[in-house]
């Protein structure tokens, strides 16, 4: 008998634990539908923003040694122009998380209000991202300011849940983790991009990203991504999805033993393309035969033993 990858708790109920993140093929309808038809086992928007906002211009993304720099800076149609987006995404056969973000704690719930009505399955609140001019990345880093914005969502949110998504930069992120929790949040999405990082042209002696810096991703960040989920998964009651460095099943365990129920692939997209999540789901199971392991719940958080 095959191990099993189902991902259901109290939260999820994905069929395998690959989340497909927020940010990657995460604006059609079609796109998320073939992500899924390769294997996913959820699929998160793109983040959707109170109103229309163009993000950086190019250069927006530049690979490095190990890893992406990007500096897409959010952008968004704004959630009342996403009409027939919507219209479409009520034929999906997916579980959809809805990443949404505003500028101040007031926004973040207006959007978040707005979305709800559209039935998601989850609402994810990006309270991280590195690459803004004057929100994102402090909001996560604040206790207050993060339990104060998931409080507000939790509250326009009906029976929706809420996922708080934590910045690696946050001195104790195990705090926010559970400010957010004490505030309502029925899981966690562990971790944003690090940075913002840098690259500069040596022929032009110019950074290389129109907008200078830009949230690093891929392969190098997966300890850090293990530490924070690791710490995320201490100081709360509440299910974890883990983001950060995964190329392969066995990165995909390291982030479940550390305490993540599901986790994202995001930059190993550019390397292995869409199958990668079937793949990848594969090769999770491949490594439960070898290991004796008949279900995921055997092995989530089984680092802190």
């Amino acid at each position: 008998m095959k191990p099993d990858l189902r991902v259901k708790n109290k939260v999820f109920d994905f069929r395998n634990p690959t989340v497909l993140p927020s940010g990657f093929f995460g604006e059609k309808f079609e796109d998320m539908k073939e992500v899924f038809d390769s294997g996913a086992g959820a699929i998160t928007l793109k983040s959707i923003g109170p109103k229309e906002k163009q993000g950086h211009p190019n250069p927006f993304i530049v690979k490095c040694d190990h890893g992406t720099l990007n500096a897409v800076g959010l952008p968004s149609p704004g959630y009342k122009n996403m009409e027939e987006f919507w219209k479409k995404m009520q034929k999906r056969n997916f579980p959809l998380i809805a990443s949404v973000y505003g500028t101040n704690v007031n926004e973040f719930a207006e959007v978040a209000e707005f979305v709800a009505g559209k039935k998601p399955d989850y609402i994810e609140l990006n309270i991280s991202c590195p690459n803004v001019e004057k929100f994102g990345m402090p909001f996560g880093c604040d206790p207050k300011i993060a339990g104060k914005i998931t409080e507000k969502v939790k509250a326009v949110a009906g029976k929706i849940p809420v996922l708080p998504k934590l910045t690696p930069q946050a001195n104790e992120i195990g705090k926010i983790a559970k400010a957010c929790e004490e505030a309502g949040a029925d899981g966690i999405t562990a971790i944003n991009s690090v940075g913002p990082g840098m690259k500069i042209n040596l022929k032009t002696k110019k950074p290389v990203l129109s907008f200078k810096k830009g949230g690093y991703t891929g392969a190098a960040i997966k300890p850090i991504a293990v530490r924070c989920i690791y710490d995320v998964y201490e100081a709360v009651e509440i299910p974890i999805i883990g983001l950060g460095g995964v190329s392969n099943g066995e990165d995909a365990v390291e982030l479940m033993l550390a305490g993540a129920s599901a986790v994202g692939l995001g930059t190993v997209l550019y390397s292995r393309g869409k199958t990668c999540f079937g793949n990848i789901a594969e090769e999770i199971r491949e490594w439960m035969v070898q290991n004796n392991v008949k279900k995921l719940g055997e092995i989530i958080g089984k680092a802190h033993e």
